[in-house]
């Protein structure tokens, strides 16, 4: 590997030490949350985890953070929120560019065509085309309201 960037488990353990020197402590949780996560999933499927493996973990992750977002600022807690954010921002360097809602319009109509579907009964099978081809660079919740919309419509 030529690209010192390729192998994200070793741009992540660059990226600790980095911010263990430089003192960040929210960008240092993160990231060794984030380590924790990927040597689990290791330990689950018993290999090391190749790059899309390890892109799934992080979406996960980030997921996790973007819950936990919406769950603090309903108690009140926009400090904690905050921080999450921050850990974000920093899960995000790890994930694949997000699709625009131009590009998952298309997925999602692509979908429908393919599928056949012609109602809400056939959301499920509309999903699992869409998120099988956006593979994590889509938000689950906004291609699920515009699935939504679209077969009621």
């Amino acid at each position: 590997m030529s690209d010192p960037d390729a192998d994200p488990k070793a741009r992540l353990a660059r990226e600790q030490t980095a911010a263990l020197k430089a003192g960040e402590k929210t960008r240092l949780g993160a990231l060794r949350l984030l380590s924790a996560a990927v040597k689990n999933r290791e330990v689950e499927l018993r290999h090391p985890l190749n790059e899309e493996e390890f892109v799934e973990v992080a979406g996960r992750e980030a997921k996790r953070r973007r819950e936990a977002i919406e769950a603090y600022e309903g108690a009140g807690r926009e400090d904690r929120a905050a921080l999450e954010r921050e850990e974000l921002v920093v899960l995000s360097t790890y994930l694949p560019a997000a699709l625009g809602d131009d590009e998952v319009a298309a997925l999602v109509e692509e979908a429908i065509s393919a599928t056949g579907a012609s109602g809400s009964g056939d959301m499920g099978k509309v999903m699992g085309h869409v998120m099988a081809r956006a593979k994590g660079r889509a938000d689950g919740k906004a291609v699920q309201a515009l699935v939504r919309s679209r077969l009621a419509g």
